[in-house]
């Protein structure tokens, strides 16, 4: 039995795909029978980092604006639909899973073309156009929130595949060695901000003004920045009056949040899925470009988080500290973050393309 995972451009995607793989290698396939296909971005180094065959394929989105380059985007679907199919042949792949983004069409193709069965993921509370359209030509349409099935039909809600990591996450069991990491003690009341793999600025400003009127108080920042921000906003944390604790990224997360007494953070999927699974309360300001707001309202209609459109980002220093002075509050917001929680959903993800192998 051999499975073809389709993901490529985000973490967002590629991550829960590796979760899905790695949950494969647990249940007892080799590393060989996962072959990922993809594009030129995370997923052509993380991918084969992580172990696994990986087949480059030529993949790009429609453009918003009225790019030429719009033109040619049916033929590079097709050569990539060619691409995978033959793979899928050549290799003798049983099942297909499409994550999502610009590599779901093409995989969707190959799948309908060698007679495969589709299996698809859609992280995100409002499915992209590439998964919508997909999602006609899947036998199993899986989803992150249950807000997704308003537009994906036949949809079944298994949340969104995380690393093990999380799956064990004991925030008891971490946070003295979570403190540690980042030179913190018991007595600090912890801020983690984390705006993304690529930062967020408007995150960072408003970090700045919460630590300007923090002076006194036993309040410690961790802010992820992305590598874009650190720089910047390191210069500004050497004068902060309590501990602003600043890096690029965290590759081991469950140490940011075991820390973390409180989350500062934009609402991507996945972000949205920790921070479920580790139980830590939240104030999200989501990129509506993007349409994240459907998937901070996961957590919000749960009583875990607290949202702030970013037209109102003034308002974060006070919900922030309010928060932070409210232990009670916190313990009940971690509390309903982890009755939502999906810990299994790579093993219920798994277990769905194992049995589309089975029917292929």
């Amino acid at each position: 039995m051999k499975f073809a995972i389709a993901a490529a451009g985000t973490g967002g995607h590629v991550y829960p795909a590796l979760a899905v793989a790695e949950e494969l290698v647990r249940r007892g396939h080799d590393h060989d029978d996962v072959v990922f296909f993809g594009g030129d971005r995370l997923e052509a180094s993380a991918v084969p980092a992580a172990g696994f065959p990986f087949v480059p394929v030529e993949v790009r989105g429609l453009k918003r604006s009225m790019s030429p380059s719009n033109l040619m985007l049916p033929v590079v679907v097709a050569r990539a639909a060619s691409r995978i199919a033959q793979s899928i042949r050549s290799m003798g792949l049983s099942a297909v899973l499409a994550m999502g983004g610009y590599v779901t069409g093409p995989a969707a193709i190959a799948a309908r073309r060698t007679h495969r069965k589709l299996v698809l993921h859609e992280q995100n509370g409002r499915p992209g156009l590439a998964n919508r359209l997909a999602s006609r030509l899947a036998t199993s349409v899986l989803v992150a929130f249950p807000a997704a099935t308003a537009k994906l039909h036949r949809a079944v809600v298994v949340g969104n595949p995380l690393r093990s990591r999380f799956v064990d996450f004991d925030r008891s069991r971490l946070r003295p060695a979570a403190l540690a990491r980042y030179g913190l003690e018991e007595s600090n009341t912890v801020l983690g901000v984390l705006g993304g793999s690529l930062g967020a600025k408007v995150l960072n400003d408003i970090t700045g003004q919460i630590v300007g009127g923090a002076g006194g108080s036993d309040l410690a920042v961790i802010h992820l920045t992305g590598d874009a921000h650190a720089d910047l906003v390191n210069e500004a944390a050497q004068d902060a009056p309590v501990p602003w604790l600043v890096t690029p990224f965290e590759e081991s997360m469950e140490f940011f949040y075991a820390a973390s007494d409180l989350v500062l953070s934009r609402a991507g999927a996945i972000t949205i899925s920790e921070l479920a699974v580790t139980g830590t309360p939240a104030v999200t300001v989501p990129l509506e470009a993007v349409s994240q707001g459907a998937n901070a309202a996961f957590l919000v209609e749960a009583g875990a988080a607290v949202a702030v459109p970013q037209s109102g980002i003034d308002a974060v220093p006070n919900v922030v500290r309010g928060l932070l002075g409210d232990s009670t509050r916190l313990a009940a917001m971690g509390a309903a973050a982890l009755s939502v929680a999906t810990p299994d959903a790579a093993e219920r993800v798994a277990i769905v393309l194992e049995e589309a192998a089975g029917r292929g």
